[in-house]
């Protein structure tokens, strides 16, 4: 049917308000999983130390009756150390920009704020999960804290060797006893194909039961989800299961379950998460008290000084991790 003569349609019109929500849909993952389970500290400088010390192995202490005992050779506790980075973003908006009506949000300079506080909170989580090693930096060159993999090396077993950040790990599992000296924050871990296990309930059980010999109690296992996958699929067998929960109403739904959250091994009970900013093809056996974030200068934002027409703030903070005893951890690695 054609359309009448001289009747008014949108077509052309002028003077038709706009409809834009007020609301801005943003579904980036903001999850830091292991920002959010560590502990918080402090430093006050931008090296900062601790010490980490061990019982010699249990042996036969038999001692004949009246004899002139020998006194036990003293070990001194192992001085460990870290720096601190800076992760820092700046924001600039112009005296126009924050007068005019923004839809979604009243200020502009606020809105991009926010959201470069979520972005850098997500920095420093990849960061902190990265095999990033320490550095002392100097003029011009940024100052790096080590990571997480820096500090889960491989003592020889039966040894004191620790873990303190200064050495590649030299295999692909960690806390298994090969090599000679474990890392303390200074370099690469690297992975070696003739002393790496794959990412199996067999790798992860050497891996705990290592870690259960050295006195470690860790609780959590985070990892990129491909080795989330590969742990549940070696889980179930690869099979789909029904859920015996909750079909006793007569239900004719049924959950098929292919996923594993809580692994039950012989040293202890597993939480697995998936962390979107972990290295690949690895997993992490964290015992969080063992770890803090310190900080130097706790996130904050600096107005800074104005210098035309327009307003700049800073976000900064200062940080650097701290490793308690990296005996208490551990990690398995895959070999590519």
């Amino acid at each position: 049917m054609a359309v009448p003569a001289n009747t008014r349609e949108t077509y052309g019109a002028i003077g038709i308000r706009e409809d834009l929500s007020n609301i801005i849909y943003n579904i980036s993952p903001t999850e830091t999983p292991f920002l959010n389970s560590v502990g918080r500290g402090s430093c006050d400088n931008t090296q900062f130390e601790w010490q980490t010390d061990e019982l010699s192995g249990a042996g036969n202490n038999r001692q004949k009756e009246g004899d002139d005992y020998a006194s036990t050779a003293a070990t001194e506790p192992r001085r460990l150390g870290n720096y601190t980075q800076i992760s820092a973003t700046q924001v600039q908006s112009s005296g126009t920009a924050e007068a005019v009506d923004f839809a979604g949000r009243k200020s502009t300079q606020a809105y991009q704020l926010a959201k470069r506080a979520k972005e850098m909170k997500r920095d420093m989580e990849k960061m902190l999960l990265d095999d990033t090693f320490k550095a002392v930096g100097s003029s011009g060159v940024a100052r790096a804290t080590a990571s997480v993999g820096t500090w889960m090396g491989t003592p020889v077993v039966g040894t004191s060797t620790v873990m303190d950040g200064s050495q590649a790990t030299v295999v692909g599992l960690a806390n298994l006893g090969v090599g000679s000296v474990g890392p303390d924050g200074t370099t690469d871990p690297t992975t070696a194909a003739s002393t790496a296990l794959a990412i199996t309930l067999a790798g992860i059980n050497a891996v705990v039961s290592r870690i259960w010999d050295l006195g470690g109690t860790p609780d959590t296992i985070i990892c990129d989800a491909p080795t989330k996958q590969t742990i549940s699929s070696s889980a179930v067998g690869g099979q789909v299961v029904a859920d015996p929960i909750g079909n006793n109403s007569g239900s004719k739904a049924i959950t098929a379950v292919n996923a594993v959250d809580v692994l039950v091994t012989d040293f202890g009970t597993f939480k697995i998460v998936p962390d979107r900013h972990t290295v690949g093809e690895c997993a992490y056996f964290f015992d969080f008290d063992l770890w803090s974030v310190d900080y130097l200068r706790p996130f904050r934002t600096e107005t800074l000084a104005k210098s035309g027409d327009s307003v700049k703030q800073l976000l900064i903070a200062e940080y650097g991790l701290r490793a308690k005893n990296g005996h208490g951890n551990g990690q398995l690695r895959a070999v590519k």
